[in-house]
């Protein structure tokens, strides 16, 4: 029989920051994750923004959130020996001339945005209105997520395989799935969650993104690019291009149709030639009201969550991670906006 203080079901940007979290703070950690190649956070370009939409609202709790997941990467990247974080400039393309104004109107000269001092992309970018820098940056998810679960092996803390609910018991004193026993088991699995009889009362508003890997001759630049649609810099001339937003869906593969409005969108940023080279898919766990769903079941003390990131996963993950590992242990109370009692109506006293 192996025992473990903590079962985390699922190894995407949410598992792997709660894992590292209740590591670093002395627990032991089993992390069951079955690798599926197109989860959320394996297709995600990383990017941490702290704007938000159309009219640049400052993300939720972005004062406090990024300079913690800066100093909490560092960490990571320190004792995995990978390039986690890259501080780099968005440069945020005006698609009119409303959005321009719109933008001096409530960001012009702000904390995390400014204009450029002089054109820059002319032969390259589509950009009659000019364009805006926001300091933003992205986490290298595709070295990130494979170091540490190689961490995580070769700890013996990984099993890679798909949890089966059917199997798992939950019992008076913790949790038993097959020769496993731990204290408590915290589904971090995405979209899979909303399938999970537990949580059934949390709403969930799934939408499937498609983006593309393109390389565009000329471009090189450690900028991310943003118009009606985002380029981020995967290597010489390569870029992540993405990413479209469908509610209605069938399955989680890429389709035509998205691609034709993806290249859509390209062509009026893209004043040069382009060649795509593969096409990607993923479902994203966003909650519905795009706050993350943290916390243990009020019926089920030994039965938790921690999901529904959604697009604001690199920032949110690590200090969302640091707080939940503090109320687990006891030291805290989860923040009223991500606990999960907001939907089984229970208050707080």
């Amino acid at each position: 029989m192996t025992s473990v203080d903590y079962i985390i079901v699922g190894q995407g940007i949410a598992g792997t920051m709660l894992s590292w979290s209740l590591w670093k703070a002395g627990k032991k950690v089993l992390v069951i994750d079955d690798a599926k190649f197109n989860s959320a956070s394996r297709v995600a370009a990383g990017i941490i923004n702290p704007v938000s939409g159309r009219r640049f609202e400052p993300a939720w709790m972005y004062d406090t959130i990024y300079p913690f997941a800066r100093d909490a990467y560092q960490q990571v990247s320190d004792i995995l020996q990978v390039p986690v974080l890259t501080e780099r400039r968005l440069w945020n393309v005006f698609p009119s001339q409303q959005m321009y104004d719109a933008f001096m109107k409530k960001a012009g000269g702000g904390q995390y945005t400014s204009l450029p001092e002089q054109p820059e992309y002319e032969d390259i970018l589509d950009q009659p209105y000019g364009a805006a820098i926001v300091k933003g940056a992205t986490v290298n998810l595709r070295e990130l997520l494979p170091a540490w679960r190689q961490f995580l092996a070769g700890m013996g803390a990984l099993l890679e395989t798909h949890l089966e609910l059917s199997a798992l018991e939950v019992t008076a004193t913790g949790i038993r799935y097959g020769d496993i026993a731990a204290k408590k088991i915290i589904f971090c699995d995405g979209m899979a969650t909303a399938k999970n009889p537990w949580f059934s009362k949390l709403t969930f508003l799934p939408n499937k993104g498609e983006v593309l890997m393109v390389r565009v001759p000329g471009l090189h630049t450690a900028d991310i690019i943003k118009k009606s649609i985002t380029l981020v810099p995967y290597g010489p001339e390569l870029f992540w291009a993405g990413s479209s937003f469908v509610w209605d869906y069938t399955d989680d593969l890429p389709t035509g149709r998205q691609r034709e409005v993806l290249e859509k969108s390209l062509q009026q940023l893209l004043k040069v030639p382009y060649t795509v080279e593969t096409q990607l898919a993923a479902v994203r766990p966003s909650g519905n009201d795009r706050r993350p769903m943290i916390g243990m079941h009020p019926e089920m003390p030994a039965v938790g969550i921690f999901n529904g990131l959604g697009t604001k996963g690199c920032s949110l993950a690590p200090f969302m991670a640091a707080h939940f590992t503090e109320v687990l242990a006891g030291n805290a109370l989860l923040m009223p906006e991500v606990d999960i009692n907001r939907y089984f109506n229970i208050s707080r006293g």
